[in-house]
């Protein structure tokens, strides 16, 4: 009943906003500037500030996955999402790896590895080409007589 309210509010004061459920809590929230609803935000700023302050000591700066886990008590699969994100830049933990999306190595940047990105390309090439094959093999030639 309040999402009708708020709906009903919002198309009233002609504002472009969309209604979703938190894909963390499944609460009904406006989806503005964040993905997830505003208690899950700042939840997830807290658990960023966490594992920031943890590896902005030196001595801690070489710490893997597991131990800004254990020292934090911050999920690594959040960890993972802030360096993804770019957030938290490899360069500030080089001993946090996590794996490539297509095959699964260990990387520490990005989301897939770089042989990964080497196949990629070469199969988006091999596509161009034989679809500009095709298109060639396809094309209507007129001949005209002289």
């Amino acid at each position: 009943m309040s999402a009708l309210l708020l709906n009903l509010y919002l198309k009233e004061s002609k504002q472009m906003a969309e209604l979703a459920n938190c894909p963390q809590c499944n609460r009904i929230f406006v989806k503005n500037y964040h993905v997830v609803c505003d208690t899950c935000y700042k939840e997830e700023e807290e658990m960023f500030d966490k594992v920031y302050k943890f590896i902005r000591k030196k001595a801690n700066r070489e710490a893997s996955l597991w131990e800004v886990y254990e020292a934090t008590g911050v999920p690594e699969k959040v960890i993972i999402r802030f360096v993804k994100e770019g957030r938290i830049r490899a360069n500030q933990l080089p001993n946090i790896s996590y794996p490539c999306e297509s095959c699964g190595l260990n990387i520490n940047d990005g989301r897939i590895c770089n042989s990964c990105k080497k196949r990629m390309n070469s199969d988006l090439r091999t596509h161009d080409h034989l679809t500009q094959k095709e298109m060639d093999n396809n094309r209507i030639t007129y001949y005209t007589e002289k």
